[in-house]
């Protein structure tokens, strides 16, 4: 009888690519993959470490799968592994503890997948995490975005931040490879490729390249395609890469900047390598070359040290900013982090009040954000999932659209003619469609 696993991941889109190689080590050996909920005799769970909520989340889920699956062989691997990987292993029924390298080596470590009295425990220390993983992964149910990685580890030292400690230094797919994965992922018939990694915009570092020529690189290939970045920090957003995705279609007209907070006493706390006014600055250069672009951020609310003052300022700096969207991050301690030892702790209860407060401005700047679209055209990529009737798709600037399915659309990127905006509904005409097209927020 064909064996099972099953796979579950925490976390950002890279730990998602990385499953995904995860699963296709054992479709090799000739496992079927089924789905989380299944019965199964092999049990992954790739985790996060960004969160203490993220790593409760973890142990919950492994106790779940053991309740409903008391046989099955359980490993768990990522970030929450490489860090701690005791605190794991003291889980009655855990098997096995891989830490970053060995997700990518599992069936060299693990003879045979049976139950064990004491759990297998293979963990590189983070001074030695050299190797790069090649990794990709795809939407589910779909055949039109797929997430390639091209970079691993961050030399940054952001005193909130628990990943260099779990990822390693800064490493990178060299130039062919990442080009022979893209083209594989564009034989499979994949239109829009989103590059991730740990901290994308340093990609190229120690290897003599960098992400703009990686990027004028993948542009030359032929196809119909479209390339995102996923998050690029502000320092590392060049005028150059800025102005190359204006320069071409290839490029999606949107990027995810993190900048966790407003304040430049708050950031030079946590570390980061730029001032508010530097970010700032990069904002309207983004929008003056790129008037259309869709800007994502990053913050972190209830830090060290942010007093009811700070947060008022951040919020009213994000608020005069021509952004997008926001994804709000409420601070956590983490260990062997420089923030943990830091003053002026806020309450739990004061850092969730301000989460809520910069979510609802994250809905305004998203409703404003789609209004402003009203009368433009933009190209939608629409993905082949049937929704109860209905598919969705993505402008090149990040906006969700939803219309009547139709499956002559799935996998093909049609102009759209915004003609309005109805609460959080936009709507409009394709130009070459039959049906009018409805653009939903969530």
């Amino acid at each position: 009888m064909q064996k099972k696993v099953a796979l579950h991941t925490l976390g950002c889109k890279l730990n998602y690519s990385e499953t995904s190689s995860i699963g296709q080590q054992f479709l090799e050996k000739n496992y079927k993959v089924v789905d989380f909920q299944d019965n199964a005799d092999v049990f992954v769970l790739n985790t996060c470490s960004v969160t203490d909520s993220a790593e409760r989340e973890c142990r919950q889920i492994i106790r779940r799968v053991l309740r409903q699956n008391p046989d099955a062989f359980i490993i768990v691997t990522g970030c929450y592994a490489q860090l701690r990987p005791q605190e794991i292993a003291n889980i009655d029924g855990v098997d096995a503890v891989l830490g970053s390298n060995e997700k990518f080596k599992l069936f060299s470590l693990i003879e045979n997948f049976t139950k064990r009295e004491l759990t297998c425990i293979s963990v590189t220390q983070t001074e030695n995490l050299t190797e790069f993983g090649v990794a990709h992964s795809t939407d589910a149910d779909s055949r039109t975005r797929a997430f390639l990685k091209i970079q691993d580890g961050c030399d940054y030292t952001c005193s909130f931040c628990t990943i260099p400690l779990a990822r390693g230094s800064s490493r990178s797919l060299s130039e062919n490879n990442v080009i022979q994965e893209f083209e594989k992922l564009l034989d499979s018939g994949y239109k829009e490729i989103i590059l991730t990694g740990v901290n994308v915009g340093d990609y190229g570092k120690n290897i003599n390249t960098n992400l703009f020529n990686l990027l004028n690189h993948l542009i030359k290939i032929k196809g119909e395609f479209r390339i995102r970045i996923s998050s690029i920090e502000p320092n590392l957003l060049s005028d150059e890469i800025i102005k190359l995705v204006a320069d071409s279609e290839k490029l999606c007209n949107h990027f995810h900047i993190p900048l966790q907070s407003g304040n430049s006493r708050i950031l030079k706390a946590m570390q980061r390598r730029y001032t508010s006014s530097d970010y700032k600055n990069l904002i309207f250069r983004v929008k003056n070359i790129l008037p259309d672009a869709a800007i994502g951020v990053d913050v972190i609310v209830g830090f060290p040290g942010e007093t009811e003052e700070d947060f008022i300022h951040t919020h009213n700096f994000l608020r005069e900013l021509p952004i997008s969207y926001l994804h709000v991050f409420t601070y956590s301690e983490r260990p062997d982090t420089k923030a943990i030892s830091l003053p002026g702790e806020v309450d739990i209860h004061e850092r969730k009040r301000r989460n809520n407060i910069l979510r609802i401005l994250s809905e305004k700047k998203r409703t404003k954000f789609y209004a402003d679209m009203v009368g433009t055209t933009q190209e939608v990529l629409f993905e082949n999932a049937n929704n109860s009737g209905l598919m969705k798709g993505f402008t090149s600037n990040y906006i969700k659209y939803q219309t009547d399915f139709d499956e002559d659309l799935a996998g093909q990127i049609i102009p759209v003619s915004i003609s309005r905006v109805n609460d959080e509904v936009c709507t409009g005409k394709g130009l070459y469609l039959k049906n009018s097209i409805d653009l939903v927020t969530s």
